[in-house]
């Protein structure tokens, strides 16, 4: 069976050289054509990749911050944990204990014993959701590390006690005679 082409030539309705430029400007479309696709696949490979890149930075950034929600729980965690295993009584008494939670004077009611222990820096107030407990200086130290705002006092950081400190440096140069009788 003939091609249309070689019948229309055999009719005479056209020439070899109309029936060659009909062949090659076919052939300049078909390779246009393949090129034009293969691009189009490119381009579609190129976004589906950029797509997968996206997708995988997104899914990274939300693990990363599930993991610092995971450990600031893991932290929270902890500070509850020493604060109710290393919680000291406050006994019973009239004594009061002031100190500040966030520019607000707070008060304490604890034994006489107890401020003491407060005064001289042994216990530290420590804030556990709304009640206010009290803790030995070193575990504050550890809590303080994990959470600084969760200390609330300490009698060793107030500017007082490092004003008392400074006054007693200032007389250390003076020796104090032996046979002083008061």
């Amino acid at each position: 069976m003939a091609s249309l082409q070689d019948q229309l030539l055999k009719a005479g309705l056209a020439d070899k050289s109309k029936a060659k430029q009909a062949r090659a400007d076919k052939r300049k479309k078909q390779k246009l054509k393949n090129k034009g696709t293969a691009v189009e696949q490119d381009e579609n490979k190129l976004a589906a990749q950029q797509a997968a890149e996206a997708k995988k930075q997104r899914d990274l950034e939300l693990n990363q911050q599930r993991q610092a929600e995971l450990e600031k729980k893991a932290v929270v965690a902890q500070i509850r944990q020493l604060i109710t295993v290393n919680q000291q009584p406050k006994g019973k008494g009239d004594t009061v204990l002031n100190f500040t939670d966030e520019n607000v004077v707070k008060r304490m009611y604890v034994s006489d014993a107890v401020h003491k222990l407060v005064v001289d820096a042994r216990l530290a107030v420590v804030k556990l959701d709304e009640d206010y407990l009290l803790i030995p200086t070193p575990v504050a130290d550890k809590i303080a590390e994990r959470d600084a705002k969760m200390v609330i006092y300490r009698a060793d950081l107030r500017e007082e006690n490092k004003e008392k400190s400074a006054e007693d440096d200032w007389y250390a140069e003076y020796e104090i005679p032996d046979d002083l009788t008061w």
